[in-house]
């Protein structure tokens, strides 16, 4: 039980609504400077021969790691990592 009340205090003291928005914003500009270099058909209208999943994982990634990102930097702010004997890694 310990464990589950830790990971949950950690995801409430780490993801925040700050670093939901910064992702989101990150996201979006990276996003749309590496479709626009990847894809530049996209931004054409031309949709042929368009790959959907790569569209879309060159949105996710930055997401992804500007989340990481800022879960590694506020984690020292949470107390329980602090007195944890072994360090979240």
């Amino acid at each position: 039980m310990g464990a589950i009340t830790k990971q949950t205090s950690f995801k409430k003291n780490t993801i925040t609504r700050e670093s939901l928005k910064r992702a989101l914003r990150v996201a979006l500009i990276v996003g749309v400077i590496l479709n626009v270099i990847n894809n530049p058909q996209l931004f054409s209208f031309s949709f042929s021969g368009l790959n959907s999943y790569k569209v879309t994982l060159t949105f996710l990634v930055p997401f992804c790691v500007s989340l990481y990102s800022s879960v590694l930097a506020s984690r020292s702010k949470c107390p329980e990592y602090k007195s944890s004997p072994r360090k979240w890694k």
